[in-house]
């Protein structure tokens, strides 16, 4: 009878959400917007562990000045082309050249790529010193170094097209070659000093300006580390420990799967750094969860997409754009990780709310907490994890390390983790599938990040920047508001077909110099264009994110886009926010306190900004309640709140004063009238029951 009872009683006890870690089997932690790769085997395989194995330890040397090279002293770009000669000839082994191209081999036409960038690279490192020596970048360099030049600039743009699709090649072709013709006519405010095809060549690969210049510079500086980093993080069972954290917090909360799913998406963005593979791996575990909580599937996948996106916004390990930022503006990366700190911590406010405002409309509760991990059980789990990211975060802000940084906590986590955890202590065999992950990810950026490099030669070989940016300043009328109108639509439309790296430098070219030269702070206008540039990623008609997402949800991809846009709609509001006021970049005069406050002013409002897009307002109700006033009513909190959340005073007309004022002003009635209809409509249900 006891036996028959107790079974009666397990069997009626809630059973609790098991969660595994989302990078088990991991395969690929890369952003590629090309999603068809070919899988290395065999020699290949090895081929490429090893390559990556000697990129690592490049790196480690050149950082630490380890002086592997007995009575040598590497150059900068001599390392730089060591690195391209690792890892830009596996492009046209990992990414296949057609749509019909074999995936379980690898053609002729592809091994005789791949063997002509890895000489052209090993002849330019071995002459790049004498071309130092000796100007070649100007004028003079010998035929067989142009020859080298012509051949790397052809391979490149094949590999910005493997690696980043058609759309980035024709989009960074025609400039690559633009100064070949500089000065035609035709070009109009685009005329500038013209070369001939040896001089370009040279200028592209010898100079620190183009193919050597700021996005190399910033992936081997800083990026592989942090790649590194990431990739370790995952391996060792962090998506796991940041997932269950992430449920024993919120998941209880009204609408609680959806908000751990904002929660631990940017956990584990924070971490990777990439948008997609965010999607794929905590999307797998959150959107089923939030369906199940009676989330429609449309709008779980554009939860996954926009919480997925601010994997590139939030520190401490943000995305490789983050990193050329720092390089463009002569910065530490520390000081671009400082900055995005409020916009991160807003958007995140922002989605949040939009969630709570949705699940309190419709009336989704939480997960029962008898079915959710126990926060402390997951802690003892998982406390190395805290640890090690504080020794990061505490290298980058106090010692100012960033190329150290994530050196010393990938040695600090994989001691920690071989010493503390059964379940994801490395073998040998971790190590090879950790360094063919970092090096499909290392090739791609390779590609991509090096073909973009020579956007910025072009332009700064023919001297076109300064008068481009007068004529936009002309344009504009010197009007601010304007230029930065253009800047934004720009950067959208641009992101549409190129990545957000390529899409960043583009801008930080063309547009920035104008920005800046009409008195705006350098980091809230480089962050101005990285955000716009990143928004495509939940922006129809591309939306990667929200096109990922739907594909785990099982929902319409476009409907899941425009649902993406609506959930996320407070991102297109914060770069105009820290624009106009850098404060909330922490930049100019008492940043700290400033930003503070006016990331209170711009949380409040964006409070209102959410109830009257998702049609609930806090501490007001369901605004169906007010009938044929409800979106009379939304419209008004809308308005309201983005004005309470608008900084004054810099370029504004308004002091903050006045525009706090002008926000409530329209708040204050909007909100009572709100109010007072809401609770009339749920008193006339009681009074009908009454007798």
């Amino acid at each position: 009878m006891s036996t028959a009872s107790s079974d009666s009683a397990a069997a009626a006890a809630p059973k609790r959400i098991e969660f595994e870690d989302p990078h088990a089997g991991l395969g690929n932690l890369q952003e590629a917007e090309v999603t068809r790769v070919r899988t290395l085997r065999g020699g290949w395989r090895r081929a490429l562990v090893i390559a990556t194995a000697a990129t690592i330890l490049l790196c480690i040397n050149q950082q630490f000045s380890l002086r592997f090279f007995i009575d040598y002293t590497q150059l900068n770009t001599e390392y730089f082309y060591l690195l391209i000669a690792l890892m830009l000839p596996f492009t046209f082994l990992i990414f296949p050249g057609t749509a019909t191209a074999p995936l379980d081999r690898v053609p002729w036409y592809d091994l005789l790529l791949f063997a002509a960038t890895f000489a052209a690279s090993i002849w330019l490192m071995l002459n790049v010193r004498k071309a130092a020596q000796f100007g070649w970048e100007s004028d003079g360099a010998p035929p067989n170094v142009i020859a080298a030049g012509l051949v790397m600039w052809g391979v490149l743009m094949e590999a910005l097209r493997r690696s980043g699709g058609w759309s980035l090649l024709l989009s960074v072709l025609p400039f690559t070659v633009y100064p070949l013709f500089a000065e035609a006519g035709w070009l109009g405010p685009f005329r500038g000093s013209q070369l001939t095809l040896e001089q370009a060549t040279a200028y592209h690969v010898l100079s620190g300006e183009s193919l050597l210049g700021i996005p190399i510079q910033a992936f081997a500086d800083t990026v592989i580390g942090f790649l590194v980093f990431g990739t370790a993080l995952m391996m060792t069972g962090a998506g796991k420990f940041f997932i269950n954290i992430a449920f024993a917090m919120c998941g209880t909360f009204r609408g609680g799967a959806a908000k751990v799913c904002i929660f631990a998406s940017g956990l584990l963005g924070m971490m990777s750094g990439s948008i997609i593979s965010n999607v794929l791996t905590a999307g797998t575990m959150t959107i089923p969860v939030m369906k199940k909580s009676g989330f429609r599937a449309s709008y779980a996948g554009a939860i996954e997409a926009c919480a997925s996106t601010g994997a590139v916004l939030a520190p401490p390990v943000m995305g490789a754009t983050a990193f050329v930022i720092a390089q463009f503006l002569n910065v530490s990366y520390a000081d671009v990780a400082v900055a995005a700190i409020i916009p991160a911590a807003l958007y995140y406010v922002g989605l949040f709310m939009q969630v709570d405002s949705y699940a309190a409309r419709h009336g989704l509760k939480g997960i029962p907490r008898a079915e959710l991990p126990k926060i402390w059980d997951t802690i003892k789990a998982g406390w190395y994890y805290i640890f090690v990211i504080a020794l990061l975060v505490v290298m980058l802000l106090y010692f100012k390390r960033e190329s150290h940084a994530p050196f010393y906590a990938t040695a600090l986590l994989l001691v920690l983790n071989q010493l503390f955890s059964k379940d994801t202590r490395w073998t040998f065999q971790s190590i090879g599938t950790f360094l063919e992950v970092n090096g499909r990810t290392f090739v791609e950026l390779v590609g991509i990040l090096a073909g973009c490099g020579l956007l910025i030669g072009a332009f700064s070989m023919t001297g076109v920047v300064s008068s481009l940016a007068n004529d936009l300043l002309t344009l504009a009328g010197d009007n601010a508001f304007l230029l930065l109108a253009m800047c934004a639509l720009t950067s959208l439309i641009l992101g549409l077909g190129l990545t957000t790296t390529a899409c960043y430098i583009f801008l930080a070219i063309l547009v920035a110099p104008a920005l800046e030269k009409l008195g705006l702070n350098r980091m809230a206008v480089h962050m101005f264009i990285f955000y716009w540039g990143m928004l495509s990623s939940i922006t129809p008609p591309v939306a990667i994110a929200s096109f990922a997402a739907a594909g785990i949800a099982g929902s319409p991809a476009m409907k899941t886009g425009w649902e993406s846009m609506w959930v996320g709609s407070i991102i297109y509001f914060i770069p105009f926010f820290f624009v106009l006021n850098p404060a909330l970049v922490l930049q100019g005069p008492s940043p700290y306190l400033a930003g503070l406050g006016l990331m209170a002013m711009a949380g409040f409002g964006t409070l209102f900004i959410c109830g009257g897009i998702q049609g609930y307002q806090a501490f007001v109700g369901d605004l169906r309640g007010a009938g044929a006033l409800e979106w009379p009513l939304r419209v008004l909190l809308v308005i309201g709140g983005f004005v309470v959340a608008t900084p004054g005073g810099g370029i504004m007309p308004l002091s903050q004063m006045q525009v706090t004022l002008l926000g409530l002003a329209i708040l204050a009635p909007t909100v009572v009238i709100a109010l007072l209809l809401v609770r009339r409509q749920a008193l006339i249900p009681n009074q009908l029951r009454a007798p």
